[in-house]
């Protein structure tokens, strides 16, 4: 993959589309501005009145269809629960605790606000210093019927110098809004895995709150297949030098699906580094992908490495996929910044290659999606878990081209 991503920077810099210590084309270093023209500070509360109910209008709400997520919004309180089952390596453990006893990120929608406040309590999942674990830690998280809203709250806490790779998978039938609080401390390091693997009558909406601390090293990737509905926000915030974020994912949806990916990685301090790819294929009838990348990158941030890549397979015209990459760079002192995004089919020639060695055509195209979903898959680090997704997006496919 990285060689992969340096042949697009490459290809980036002789377009003029990214520069080396300086910004990505159509973002200037920042100039003296007056206060009416600096961007408000963006909101987060733990209070969801703070935020008022969308209405579709505000940009942040704008491509999610709320008739859809009314059944979230509009939830009352309830004491419904997701299933859970966990498998932990020695040293790791699993422990239930007030949300109020807990110092994670705060909210940054009204959603998000309504899961903290309402879940109450939070399922925690401690790494405790130093510790190396030997084994994934696995949270399967099963819905049992959409009847009422759960609410909840998920804590990843690794200590200091910790290394742990984590998978939480959902499944089942479930209308689910949740925070998940992920905190990283000083030269730990967490590979996390979120599969999204709902029935096809699920509604979840997420906000994935991350804080890095000094030289500590994450990698993110969310992995959404099905579901009615899926609306992930994740956010990522550096509190010291030396923060280290990959954010991946990869989403396959078919008619009818809403699958929503938005991102807000915001670069407060120096000498920290954020690199984002994010894959998506759709078919069928009004299947429709959301990625919205959003960088920020701070007047203190100096010395910033960033990057997004954002690409999108449409493998049928009903399709429709939205991609939005954004950079606000407020220091012209930086190693580096770029994105790119690009929607389209199928490419003619990779077919036509693969047909003329006596490929049939509907393998041919199943073919080609597994390798341009390859890369983000087999860099999660589970073999077993690698399998079982790719097992899973061969079924789509099957079903795609039947």
């Amino acid at each position: 993959m990285e060689a992969a991503l340096s042949t697009e920077r490459a290809a980036l810099k002789e377009t003029g589309g990214i520069t080396d210590g300086s910004v990505a084309v159509g973002v200037k270093p920042s100039t003296p501005r007056s206060p009416a023209d600096v961007r408000p500070e963006r909101v987060r509360s733990a209070d969801p009145e703070v935020f008022g109910a969308p209405t579709g209008r505000e940009e942040e709400w704008r491509f999610t269809p709320l008739d859809r997520l009314r059944v979230l919004l509009d939830g009352a309180a309830s004491d419904a629960r997701l299933a859970v089952e966990s498998e932990l390596p020695e040293g790791v453990e699993l422990v239930e605790v007030p949300s109020t006893d807990l110092d994670v990120p705060l909210p940054v929608d009204r959603l998000a606000a309504l899961a903290l406040q309402r879940a109450g309590t939070a399922l925690v999942v401690r790494v405790p210093k130093a510790l190396e674990a030997d084994a994934p830690v696995v949270l399967r998280l099963t819905g049992t019927g959409t009847d009422q809203v759960v609410w909840g709250h998920l804590v990843l806490d690794v200590a200091e110098q910790a290394r742990v790779t984590v998978v939480v998978e959902h499944a089942g039938s479930a209308h689910y809004a949740s925070v998940v609080s992920v905190l990283v401390g000083d030269g730990a390091s967490l590979q996390l895995v979120q599969v999204q693997g709902w029935e096809a009558d699920s509604v979840h909406g997420a906000h994935v709150a991350s804080r890095l601390g000094r030289d500590a090293r994450l990698v993110s990737t969310q992995v959404t297949l099905g579901g009615d509905l899926v609306r992930v926000n994740e956010t990522v915030d550096f509190t010291a030098t030396g923060g280290d974020v990959d954010l991946r994912g990869v989403s396959f949806a078919d008619g009818g699906q809403h699958l929503e990916h938005r991102l807000l990685v915001d670069h407060s301090v120096p000498q920290c580094t954020s690199n984002v790819v994010y894959k998506s294929a759709l078919h069928g009838d009004e299947a429709h992908t959301v990625w919205v990348g959003d960088v920020l990158i701070r007047a203190a941030a100096t010395g910033t490495q960033t990057y997004e890549l954002n690409r999108n397979l449409l493998l049928s015209p009903e399709a429709r996929a939205d991609s939005v990459p954004n950079l606000e760079i407020e220091t012209g002192e930086i190693a580096g910044a770029g994105h790119a995004s690009a929607t389209g089919r199928f490419d003619d020639e990779q077919l036509f290659y693969l047909q003329s060695r006596g490929i049939p055509t509907d393998v041919a195209r199943r073919m080609v999606v597994r390798g341009f979903f390859a890369d983000v898959v087999e860099d999660i680090g589970v073999p077993a878990l690698e399998e079982r997704l790719m097992s899973t997006i061969e079924s789509e496919l099957e079903r795609a081209f039947a």
